[in-house]
């Protein structure tokens, strides 16, 4: 039974957490009875337990026995946003403004799909780290990065553990030209829910990355996968193109393809706008 319930808690705790963040329930609002949340969300009153329990953990409510439950002061942070038309450059900014814990680094042999990915020549190895990003002291994303190994050996664990990859990679003499990417949904396995803090079996935003050289050799395969409460992606669209064929377009895309008399001029990125 309990398999069953701890997805329910989390999809109730997820919906309070959101009301209380987009301030549908401001500081010192009373939230509605066990009873009655149950009710709202057809879950049983252990379940409405475990997620109240898991909003106080986090400092957003204050149970009063014999009073009732109430929303402190504390609201949860917004979630990070990433600029999909602007990861590469944003992803420095990000290693600069969140903390990081590396879980593993070591040598091994890649998988089929990795070799081909990365392109990489027979027998080569990759170098692979785990690590977990942290933002406001909570964990948002489960991180493998498997990179060349005549890359890897270039930078040390201490290293990992405190620059951004991509300022390593650069510092290397790569030069990092493009790169593409995949977005899905996936259930947490074990290792990344206990990591991020999530129940077994809760929703995930995954990404997978390819970074190319110049040269089109791979120099990076990275698999995230992101808490979706504490992280989101945003892509700017331009509407581009003749009448009749008319399309929406990222709109860094469409700002380097106008004339330079007709560029809009360019919007200072907010604070959240990282990757």
């Amino acid at each position: 039974m309990a398999g069953v319930e701890l997805p329910k808690a989390r999809q109730v705790y997820l919906v309070l957490r959101e009301r209380i963040a987009s301030g549908g329930l401001s500081s010192g609002d009373a939230l509605p009875g066990e009873q009655a949340l149950a009710a709202e969300h057809s879950v049983s009153r252990i379940t409405v337990r475990r997620a109240l329990a898991e909003l106080e953990r986090e400092g957003l409510i204050d149970r009063r026995r014999g009073a009732g439950t109430f929303v402190t002061s504390r609201h949860a942070a917004k979630p990070v946003v990433a600029d999909l038309a602007d990861v590469l450059t944003n992803l420095i900014q990000m290693g600069r403004s969140t903390d990081v814990r590396l879980l593993a680094f070591g040598y091994q042999d890649p998988s089929a799909a990795v070799a081909e990915a990365l392109r990489l020549a027979p027998g080569e190895r990759v170098q692979r780290s785990v690590r977990v990003r942290i933002i406001d002291g909570e964990p948002f994303s489960f991180l493998t990065t498997q990179v060349p190994e005549r890359i890897g050996v270039t930078y040390s664990e201490g290293e990992l553990a405190s620059r951004p990859l991509l300022a390593l990679l650069e510092r290397s003499g790569v030069l990092v030209d493009r790169a593409t990417q995949e977005i899905s949904a996936v259930l947490a396995p074990p290792e990344a829910a206990a990591a991020l803090g999530v129940d077994i079996g809760s929703a995930l935003i995954a990404l997978t990355r390819v970074v190319y050289d110049g040269d089109g050799r791979g120099v990076e395969h990275l698999s995230a996968l992101y808490r979706p409460d504490r992280y989101a992606f945003r892509m700017d669209l331009t509407r581009t193109g003749a009448n009749g064929g008319r399309r929406w377009a990222p709109t860094s895309v469409a700002n380097d393809a106008a004339p330079a008399e007709t560029k809009p001029s360019s919007r200072k990125r907010g604070p959240n706008s990282r990757v």
